[in-house]
């Protein structure tokens, strides 16, 4: 027979049926929040303070048995002297008698007296803002009497502040956080120029300007960069959801804020065509990339097979294999950047490990748990982008060096909640990416603040970012 003849048969079949099928969609809701229970801030990217209800907290680190502060073999940190040129007052403390007779020294050095030791002390005096003052006289001619008024010039009446104040007051935003407010209070208190809440904003503008060209000069460098790291974090325009892009190479760093997460947002960083190898972590607008020139954050890949474990069910082997694989890697990359190995050596210990992690893929793609198997598939389609950095010079495992240089722009996306103008989008955009890439290179970001607006108040074009 077919099926049951009795309709009454029929509709209990249908009812049983029905309620197999929400039982299953209320197990997998079951799972999914359990799973969620157990996601703390240790596998993903949610901070501690967001941590679901319920959920597990965090495994704490064991106490360090070492003392707090410089261990031993460390390199120390001295203080350095600042060279002579930078001296402003020089006092010499001559003895004025011998230590064994008691008989008076010369008080000039003689030929064979060692040099003198130096000790150093600094200290900031009063700072007193120059301030000139144009005056447009007014002359009555002696024949006819009119009175004849000269004329402020317009290229003077344009600033009331100067170049390096202006660049001053944008540093302490763009760099340090500082809000307008803290600023208004600052060239009040410490520099004794009192400016009002609008001016600060409208130097900020003046700076982006002069910053522009700079800007232009960072993202093409870093779209012309063999390797490049690249990331996205989210940003907020008048409370609307937009994203920071940044993405960084050798010595340079740029971001973009774009309204879009998607493909367009990566298309205003790294440009139509994306040249050179991208390490970034597993969105999926990075799949435009080829794996043969990607790179996979192992750092994230890390949190995911923790992630893994601390959910438990039958694939949790899954996540333990990979945490050990894990530790493996790294252990064989801090040996190579300790220079204790060869890169070629490197290439000995990694490949074990991709053997090993392509079978924990495929027998956890094969498992029956299906979260864990869409993860593994994943990966599967992605592995090759996970070994880059085994065979290319300039690549790491991790992406570590591009969130370091985000974490800037995080601090001031939590202080501010984003921005409140396009212009200020500008702003945020170009001055992140001047602080970060002259720290990069160990120059002096205010200078180079100071120097563009310069430049452009007097029509000159903006000074390099990056050296020639």
């Amino acid at each position: 027979m077919d099926g049951p003849a009795c309709s009454g048969c029929r509709e209990r079949d249908a009812r049983i049926a029905e309620l197999e099928r929400e039982l299953q969609a209320l197990k997998h809701r079951f799972s999914e929040l359990e799973s969620r229970r157990k996601i703390n801030s240790s596998t993903s990217s949610t901070p501690p303070f967001a941590n679901p209800l319920g959920a597990e907290k965090p495994v704490k680190k064991k106490k360090s048995k070492r003392n707090r502060g410089e261990q031993p073999g460390h390199r120390p940190h001295l203080k350095q002297p600042l060279p002579p040129e930078r001296v402003t007052h020089t006092e010499s403390i001559v003895p004025d008698v011998c230590d064994a007779c008691q008989s008076p020294l010369p008080s000039e050095a003689g030929p064979n007296d060692p040099e003198p030791k130096r000790f150093q002390t600094v200290e900031l005096p009063p700072i007193v803002v120059e301030v000139t003052e144009y005056q447009a006289q007014a002359r009555t001619c002696p024949c006819c009497g009119k009175v004849t008024h000269a004329t402020i010039p317009a290229t003077i009446r344009s600033h009331s502040v100067g170049p390096r104040m202006t660049a001053t007051l944008s540093y302490f935003s763009g760099c340090h956080g500082v809000s307008k407010r803290g600023i208004e209070e600052i060239a009040e208190t410490v520099f004794g120029a009192p400016i009002a809440l609008g001016t600060v904003s409208n130097l900020e503008q003046e700076v982006s300007e002069a910053i522009k060209p700079a800007h232009e000069e960072a993202i093409e460098a870093v779209r012309q960069a063999e390797v490049k790291f690249a990331d996205e974090t989210s940003w907020k325009l008048w409370g609307k959801l937009c994203w920071l892009w940044a993405a960084a190479a050798a010595g340079v760093a740029a971001f973009v804020i774009h309204a879009k997460r998607g493909a367009t947002g990566l298309k205003a960083i790294l440009g139509e065509t994306i040249e050179g190898i991208v390490h970034s972590d597993r969105w999926h607008v990075y799949l435009q990339v080829p794996e043969e020139r990607r790179q996979l954050c192992w750092a994230h890949l890390k949190r995911d097979f923790q992630k893994i474990v601390d959910c438990g069910g039958p694939s949790v082997w899954v996540g333990r294999r990979g945490l050990r694989i894990v530790k493996d890697l790294f252990a064989a990359w801090h040996a190579f950047q300790a220079e204790n190995i060869t890169r070629a050596r490197l290439q000995e210990l990694i490949a074990p490990l991709e053997r090993r992690l392509g079978k924990t893929l495929l027998d956890g793609a094969l498992g029956d748990d299906a979260r864990v198997a869409k993860f593994c598939e994943n990966l599967i389609l992605l592995e090759s982008a996970l070994w880059t950095f085994a065979r290319v010079e300039g690549v790491e495992p991790t992406n570590n060096f591009m969130e370091r240089l985000v974490r800037l722009a995080v601090l001031w996306r939590r202080r501010s909640f984003g921005c409140n103008s396009e212009a200020g989008c500008r702003f945020v955009e170009r001055i992140l990416t001047v602080v970060q890439t002259c720290r990069l290179n160990a120059n002096n970001t205010l200078e180079f603040l100071a120097k563009a607006v310069g430049a452009r108040r007097e029509g000159r074009e903006c000074p390099k970012l990056l050296a020639e």
